[in-house]
């Protein structure tokens, strides 16, 4: 089936409460992009991106750019249609705002073709395991230690079985007093990870994982910049803690670096800014084939489906942008803390358009 229309829209939304890491500062919405695609039929498949705050107007123009590769062309040739539209903005994008706009498109016609196939997405893709270890990723780094320990005990209460939280503050004493409070609150081997959103030098983050050490985490995530494989590999050999990257890198040549370099134990693709699904789907086979389990980052509506696809599944990162206000059957959990990838046709998610109306286009 050709493609007969693509419509793309930009939602800006607040927040529940302002939510803070150490980069990004204090965050009281996200952009939500859209983009719909129909064929001559009239099935529908739906892609979104998002951004903490800024940049969305950029990917919504790119996606507007692309709609002439896009009318007329066979939907479900995803690869051909995936190459064009990188080679036509290649020279301005190779990542960044590009990776963003691509990876809207693609989720949209792999759910079109997940749809036109009568198939959860998971199942067209491989379908591995329904069912995916999900935590709890706190946004938190400046939440003083009663409302963190309030907020953890909210997502045990959730069902969740595994819990990540900020780090990163301006004193390394203070995140390992907060670190040590979580341990001490979850017990010696509930699964606990730590994300410093890329705050340190590489010798900083070498002195943070070493002193990380004795509280057992799951992973040390993104300790510096992305544009550092070289100094990730570093980190790992002389931390002595196990890390998670990839929420920044939106090339699969920048994972197929990092994993070189031996820089990441937890490859971390985010389907909403790596290419799509077409991308995050060759980021978990490489990772595979390097002998790594793969992780996720956001977007855990369709996130689950991608890790129940593959065979080195790790954790489902569940997000706090409070996205399921908007979506008519968010994601749950089974009572021993696994999301299930659900059977509907495509990835399965459907939008309250009109409750996302008060907030854009």
């Amino acid at each position: 089936m050709t493609i007969a229309t693509v419509q793309a829209d930009r939602y800006s939304i607040p927040l529940p409460e302002t939510l803070s890491d150490s980069t990004h500062g204090e965050m009281s919405h996200f952009e939500l992009v859209t983009v719909r695609i129909r064929d001559q039929d009239g099935a529908e498949g739906l892609g979104y991106t998002y951004t903490v705050g800024a940049g969305a107007a950029a990917i919504l123009n790119l996606i507007h750019d692309m709609k002439p590769l896009l009318i007329g062309a066979e939907a479900g040739r995803i690869e051909d249609l995936w190459q064009k539209m990188w080679w036509h903005l290649h020279y301005a994008g190779r990542g960044g705002p590009t990776s963003f706009a691509i990876s809207a498109i693609d989720i949209a016609l792999w759910d079109l073709k997940a749809k036109r196939a009568e198939q959860p997405l998971w199942r067209l893709l491989g379908g591995h395991d329904a069912n995916v270890t999900a935590y709890a990723g706190g946004i938190d780094l400046f939440f003083p230690l009663e409302k963190l320990l309030a907020q953890t005990q909210g997502n045990l209460d959730k069902g969740f079985h595994a819990i990540k939280m900020k780090v990163g503050r301006d004193s390394l004493s203070e995140d390992l007093e907060r670190v040590a409070a979580m341990r001490d609150f979850l017990g010696a081997d509930f699964p606990l990870m730590v994300d410093a959103n890329m705050r340190w030098r590489m010798d900083q983050a070498i002195r943070a994982a070493q002193a990380l050490q004795e509280y057992r985490l799951v992973w040390l995530e993104e300790p510096t910049i992305p544009d550092d494989p070289m100094g990730h590999g570093r980190i790992a050999r002389e931390g002595g803690v196990p890390i998670a990257a990839g929420e920044n890198l939106h090339t699969l040549y920048e994972f197929r670096n990092l994993i070189a370099a031996s820089g990441v134990d937890f490859p971390e693709p985010d389907v909403s800014n790596c290419g799509g699904i077409t991308i995050w789907m060759k980021v978990a086979h490489l990772a595979e084939a390097n002998n790594l389990p793969v992780t996720s980052h956001g977007v855990h509506d369709i996130h689950v489906h991608l890790l129940a696809a593959v065979p080195n599944k790790s954790y489902l990162e569940v997000h706090g942008f409070g996205l399921e206000r908007f979506i008519a059957n968010p994601m749950i959990l089974n009572d021993t803390g696994h999301a299930v990838a659900p059977e509907r046709p495509g990835h399965g998610v459907e939008f309250d358009w009109d409750g996302l109306s008060v907030y854009g286009p």
